[in-house]
């Protein structure tokens, strides 16, 4: 990687160089974890007021594991519906601006660690989904697929389960569960992907879930750009690194 770009702690300063750097890029990737959607409103697990931190009959990764969806269903659903459904949260200014870049001929896939589906719903059309996506879920039995709303009404079902229309199967969401693999397609072209960039922004994550994590180590190209509120591993290893809001870093960036 080309450390071409000196590091400085002056915010406009930082945004300068980070334009620079987009406009001298032709092949960019945007890597992003839950951070780039907690500005949405969504929270996530590890922060002081994410869904770790708070109570449940079970820890959340327990709830969110597949031994446990098939053991203890209604339970999976009840937080499923209260915590992951988010059907009237909005795409934020990170989300826009990748979509604005992409749109531009800038930024050639987004590769995200979230399930909320805000990418699409910003815009963007090259979206690799690492842990799937709350907005599809099918039938264990015959594949139907079914969409969030579709999940959330089944709280009124007499057994409180989504049940498959066609075959009365129950329904999964197309969530990857803790306790399963990734699907190898999405890693074959995230990696595809990020060895092709010029340029690979991570943003709204602390680089700390693996196997997700590790993909970063296959980019080769020019320019690395971390950020996040908090330090990550590989800031060390950065042409450039900001400690500030993912959504009001890029709402300063033109496309």
């Amino acid at each position: 990687m080309n450390k071409k770009f000196e590091k400085s702690t002056d915010s406009k300063n930082l945004i300068e160089q980070l334009q620079n750097l987009i406009d001298s890029s032709n092949n960019i990737v945007f890597f992003g974890g839950a951070g780039v959607s907690t500005e949405s409103g969504i929270p996530d697990f590890r922060s002081q007021d994410g869904l770790y931190n708070q109570e449940w009959a079970y820890p959340p990764e327990t709830i969110i594991s597949h031994s446990f969806y098939l053991s203890n269903p209604v339970e999976f659903y009840r937080f499923y519906r209260k915590k992951l459904l988010a059907p009237d949260v909005q795409p934020n200014a990170a989300h826009l601006k990748l979509a604005e870049l992409e749109k531009a001929g800038k930024l050639k896939a987004v590769i995200t660690q979230n399930i909320d589906g805000l990418h699409q719903k910003a815009g963007s059309k090259i979206v690799y989904e690492l842990h799937g996506s709350t907005l599809r879920n099918f039938c264990t039995r015959c594949g139907k697929f079914f969409n969030a709303e579709y999940i959330a009404k089944s709280e009124t079902s007499p057994d409180k389960l989504p049940h498959c229309s066609e075959c009365n199967g129950l329904i999964k969401p197309d969530v990857v569960f803790y306790e399963e693999g990734l699907d190898p397609s999405i890693i074959e072209n995230s990696v595809n992907a990020i060895m092709s960039a010029d340029m690979l922004i991570i943003g709204g994550t602390s680089l700390v879930v693996y196997p997700a994590a590790g993909l970063i180590n296959y980019f080769k190209g020019k320019y690395l750009v971390l950020i996040n509120k908090s330090p990550t591993t590989s800031d060390a290893n950065a042409t450039l690194v900001i400690h500030d809001s993912i959504g009001k870093v890029l709402s300063q960036i033109k496309a």
